[in-house]
């Protein structure tokens, strides 16, 4: 289970990236829970589900459609608490706690353990067509992607903490430098992440610092 400090910290990086994609981003009325429905139905594609030809499941881009997803949820739920963080990490761990394995959706009740991950998929992208965002679900889903609570830490915080960094160091105006070393900056940031232990109280800065270490001066 994601922990309130983990909480915590992917609150308040989602937070700071909406602000600085725009300052007033709690009352611009961005659809966030049509884009986590979006990426719902892109991650059924990453597993693939056509029963008339041979497919092969790509679990890295489905793995990353849901930490997408997260992103998104998270917006949601901010603007839900009219930015409060606190109250948006209580709530997220009480809905986590209650260990709720169902729900109902258009009258009917669906108990998302006994459901497999393209079912799931397809009810929450029912879901957030619907504005709704079930975060034990999510975290089902997440399950049956192979990832536990620390691995959606870690690819989340990566993948935030990369984006301030892009947008430190030149993204907007086109200065910025995307190859390091012959290596893209994505596998820069494996490399760090694989070097650093989740636990640390500020795990998401010292990211940013392992970074910048490598960054081209």
């Amino acid at each position: 289970m994601l922990t309130s400090t983990q909480l915590s910290t992917m609150l308040t990086l989602q937070d700071g990236m909406n602000k600085k994609v725009n300052p007033d981003w709690l009352n611009a009325g961005y659809a966030y829970l049509r884009a986590a429905m979006i990426e719902s139905v892109e991650g059924i594609e990453h597993h693939g589900w056509k029963w008339w030809k041979a497919q092969q499941k790509d679990l890295p881009q489905l793995q990353m459609e849901l930490v997408d997803i997260w992103h998104f949820a998270l917006s949601h739920i901010i603007i839900g608490f009219d930015g409060d963080i606190a109250q948006s990490a209580t709530t997220i761990a009480e809905e986590l706690a209650s260990k709720r394995n169902q729900v109902t959706f258009d009258g009917k009740d669906y108990d998302f353990t006994q459901q497999d991950i393209l079912d799931n998929l397809e009810l929450m992208a029912g879901l957030c067509a619907a504005k709704r965002f079930d975060v034990p679900l999510f975290i089902k889903i997440v399950e049956q992607a192979e990832m536990n609570s620390d691995e959606l830490y870690r690819q989340y915080v990566g993948k935030n903490v990369l984006n301030f960094f892009r947008q430190d160091h030149g993204y907007k105006d086109g200065t910025y430098i995307k190859i390091w070393n012959d290596r893209e900056d994505n596998e820069h940031l494996v490399d760090v992440l694989n070097s650093l232990d989740i636990n640390l109280a500020d795990y998401s800065d010292q990211v940013y610092v392992g970074l910048k270490q490598r960054y081209p001066s």
